[in-house]
């Protein structure tokens, strides 16, 4: 049955990754909220999802094979909605995201703090973070200050000579960003908003309470894992390492020479990473790659168990090393949270934590009012949390790329977008 809303009141929100493709479609229902991290006043009307094509970790490598994809999957939830979407959000992960802190100052020319001095510190903020010609994809404000003086909650009206703020950025290579717009103008669809997909995931699986007290979460997907970082309810820090469940599905494809859809299957259904004794007589049967006439090998569990430790290990190895030099583990609190398609493997919540040194839970997201409780698996995390974050993005000092919605041409908008600067 079609929904009679209006345009500006459908939300929707596109996740392009690496093994799949989302799309959600959403409508106000202010009749119903929904618990912590998920998204306030709003409820799924279309659901849509593909296996992702012209894809690799987060960014485009074939338009037209990521073009299809993404048109089925917006086609699919456009048919359940019964309303055609004009504008998406959606999660960013390409670009080499580099997360970054530093101070903006403004001097208060009146002596008391008004509008046009934080729009003027804002301003600075996204001036220095676009500095070596990367683009912007978001900037908070962690702390305010006066004459150096820190604590302060709201500025405006306050009287003192220089305003400063300790801010937050995250930027990312223009060109996977350009083409990532590029894909979404192909589909007819314009781009209104792009959100670091490691906030979206970590506002899906975890609780404000959480991040107040300093959270990590890490969403292992198909092809990366984003890593994200809160303390004190603030988001300060964001990573990606270009591992994921695909690397974990080629290791198997390899080490038993079996195609690579018989290695999603055997991972999926007896992917393992705690040993047990009965693993050496568990028989596992499988066909080899390229032989005309099927015939079946056999491993065991045990010899699984083998080829996925050594990936995972290396994965937790290089995420405890963007975490350890990035400086925040004083701030990020002990707890870790596991998010993600590949987070479903058997056993991964004590192995991490073995490795990591750190309690591990694992984590789905939030049903969505409308949404099948089914469809919340960790591997939608993303597409979930992007509701909760353009709901955040309204209410907080946080900048996200805008993309205004004209009828001028794709190359048109992407000069505005530049010049601009988001």
């Amino acid at each position: 049955m079609p929904f009679h809303v209006a345009t500006g009141d459908v939300l929707g929100l596109l996740d392009v990754g690496t093994s799949k493709i989302c799309c959600l479609i959403l409508v106000p229902d202010r009749s119903y909220r929904t618990s912590e991290g998920a998204a306030p006043g709003y409820r799924v009307v279309g659901f849509g999802h593909q296996r992702s094509r012209g894809v690799k970790a987060g960014v485009v490598v074939d338009l037209d094979e990521a073009e299809q994809a993404v048109r089925a999957a917006v086609a699919q939830a456009e048919r359940m909605a019964g309303v055609r979407l004009e504008e998406v959000i959606v999660g960013a992960a390409c670009g080499r995201m580099r997360s970054t802190h530093f101070v903006a100052h403004a001097d208060i020319a009146s002596g008391y703090v008004r509008e046009s001095d934080i729009k003027r510190l804002k301003a600075a903020g996204r001036a220095y973070a676009e500095r070596d010609g990367r683009l912007l994809i978001y900037l908070d404000r962690l702390g305010w200050r006066i004459d150096g003086v820190p604590g302060i909650h709201d500025p405006k009206g306050m009287a003192g000579r220089r305003l400063s703020a300790d801010l937050h950025a995250i930027t990312a290579d223009d060109a996977p960003l350009r083409n990532l717009v590029l894909l979404i103008e192909r589909c007819y669809l314009s781009l209104t908003r792009a959100i670091p997909s490691p906030l979206a995931s970590a506002l899906a699986v975890t609780s404000e309470e959480e991040r107040r007290l300093g959270i990590t979460c890490l969403d292992i997907g198909g092809g990366m894992t984003s890593i994200s970082v809160f303390a004190d309810g603030r988001f300060i820090f964001a990573d990606s390492v270009p591992v994921g469940g695909n690397h974990m599905t080629f290791d198997i494809a390899r080490e038993l020479r079996t195609p690579l859809a018989e290695a999603e299957r055997i991972k999926a259904l007896y992917g393992t990473l705690v040993a047990a004794r009965s693993d050496e007589h568990e028989v596992i049967t499988y066909p080899l790659a390229g032989e005309e006439e099927p015939t079946l090998h056999h491993t065991t569990k045990a010899r699984l168990r083998e080829i996925l430790q050594p990936r995972m290990e290396g994965l937790l190895g290089l995420v405890r090393e963007r975490l350890q030099r990035s400086n925040v583990m004083s701030y990020a609190g002990e707890r870790v949270v596991l998010t993600g398609g590949a987070s479903q493997l058997i056993g991964i919540g004590e192995f991490a934590a073995n490795t990591l040194g750190r309690p591990v839970r694992l984590a789905r997201p939030q049903p969505i009012s409308g949404m099948a409780a089914s469809s919340c698996s960790p591997a939608f995390a993303t597409v979930i949390g992007l509701a909760a974050a353009a709901q955040l993005s309204r209410g907080c000092w946080s900048s996200f790329p805008e993309y205004p919605g004209t009828q001028e041409s794709y190359l048109g908008r992407v000069g505005q977008w530049l010049r601009q600067s988001f």
